[in-house]
């Protein structure tokens, strides 16, 4: 009997016992193509050599040193590579253990720096719906994810929630592009506004929605105009990078692709690739400097925040992505998938969209294609292609909850960076197996 406890107690993953590349392997010899990269974490796939020696030799040197008394020359190198490929005016960086933690320093901070320049009334946030900032209270209140939030609402801090920019459910007939994206922006504004525009400390987004509604990409025009309205009530821009940044979506930040700079930014998941856990919130100089000359001390802190071996791992993975074309590759292999994808998939009747940028894809599963009707939530639709995925050797990651947090069923791809050709024919292959057991009965 384990005495782990599980993620779900009523069933039982089988025991991982070794990785090599863009496979997963069980202890009874059977081999996973790791399509989801876990949840968009393994960029570089499993066993790199040059993350792994860069670990093993950190570990020769210090493996541990307190923030409180030291800084390290792994740290110091990363926020250095970080800044030297950030954005606009992003200039420091807090490192912690991951998505969570540096989404709630990114809250923080933001209301700490309006307290520091003489702004205290300003303790709003406002964020979309279907948006997902992680697990911690202060993120998960922030995030948008009814389902996730309902059991702990009495714990959390008020938020509120405006629509989020994803066009093939929320564009109405004969609106184009440009101005669904600009409807769905001001949005943002009239909300300043109701609740008063000196109240609000800081607007919250993912670039690319990932796990709550499947790789859903803004439309032209949108991001530009939601930063346009945070200068003009001087709110601060956060940018949720946790899932869809470190190239995942064809740049090293998603945001580059949207003509944007954010005030805050919270990466994670690839910067770190799975080999150790990491996550970092990034700054500009300007809320950085306003605490420096304040009170000069961030009142929030974490044990391992800054942990030498964590930050050599990212530094490794960082030097990846960017000296040796990772981050380009992601995006050329992510163009042959969705292709791949729209080939096999894309006249299939309980397939409703395929989207997404570089290699972060989703594909929305409907019950009925023409009038993008989604299959009641009873049938757990994306349990059944989990499971069946699995059985066929892939793993993916399937959502449900699409639309609102009941209805609809997606599901996400975000296979490492180093995958060919072959892989994604796998993926394409083992994928098509998983919906002919699913769909066979779903009528």
């Amino acid at each position: 009997m384990s005495h782990i406890f599980p993620r779900h107690s009523k069933a039982a993953p089988p025991m991982v016992a070794r990785g090599q590349g863009v496979y997963l392997f069980d202890t009874e010899g059977k081999r996973y193509l790791d399509g989801s990269g876990g949840a968009a974490v393994s960029c570089l796939g499993h066993g790199d050599p040059a993350v792994t020696n860069a670990i093993k030799d950190q570990l020769d040197k210090v493996a541990f040193a307190h923030t409180g008394f030291f800084t390290s020359d792994p740290a110091e190198r990363l926020a250095d590579t970080l800044i030297a490929h950030a954005p606009g005016g992003l200039d420091r960086v807090y490192l912690v253990s991951g998505g969570s933690e540096a989404m709630e320093s990114a809250l923080k901070l933001a209301r700490q720096y309006y307290i520091e320049i003489g702004q205290p009334t300003r303790h709003r946030v406002i964020a979309r719906c279907q948006s997902y900032h992680g697990n911690t209270l202060g993120a998960l209140a922030t995030g948008g994810n009814m389902w996730r939030r309902e059991p702990f609402s009495p714990l959390m801090i008020e938020t509120t929630h405006i629509s989020p920019c994803f066009a093939y459910r929320g564009q109405q007939p004969g609106e184009s592009e440009w101005d669904y994206g600009q409807r769905v922006a001001n949005e943002l504004e009239a909300e300043i506004l109701r609740l008063g525009p000196g109240s609000v400390m800081a607007f919250v987004a993912e670039p690319v929605v990932g796990a709550t509604a499947g790789a859903v990409p803004p439309v032209p025009g949108y991001f530009q105009r939601i930063r346009e309205i945070c200068d003009s009530y001087g709110v601060l821009l956060i940018l949720d990078e946790v899932m869809c940044g470190m190239g995942r979506t064809g740049t090293l930040f998603a945001c580059e692709q949207d003509g944007i700079a954010p005030d805050i930014t919270a990466i994670a998941k690839g910067l770190g690739a799975g080999y150790q856990p990491i996550g970092a919130m990034l700054c500009t100089a300007d809320i950085h400097d306003a605490i420096a000359a304040g009170t000069g001390f961030f009142q929030h802190g974490h044990t391992y925040l800054g942990h030498p071996v964590a930050a050599a791992a990212a530094l490794a993975v960082l030097t990846r992505l960017t000296r040796d074309g990772l981050v380009e590759r992601a995006r050329v292999m992510g163009d042959r998938l969705q292709q791949a994808l729209e080939g096999a998939f894309g006249q299939h009747p309980h397939v409703g969209d395929i989207r997404g940028r570089g290699l972060f894809r989703g594909i929305e599963i409907v019950e009925d294609r023409e009038s993008a009707r989604p299959f009641a939530p009873e049938r757990a639709i994306h349990k059944a292609l989990k499971a069946a995925s699995f059985e066929a050797g892939l793993i993916c990651y399937p959502m449900g909850g699409t639309i609102d947090g009941r209805q609809g069923d997606h599901i996400l791809l975000a296979p490492p960076f180093i995958l060919e050709d072959a892989h994604i024919d796998e993926i394409v292959d083992k994928l098509g197996t998983a919906f002919s057991k699913v769909f066979k009965t779903s009528g």
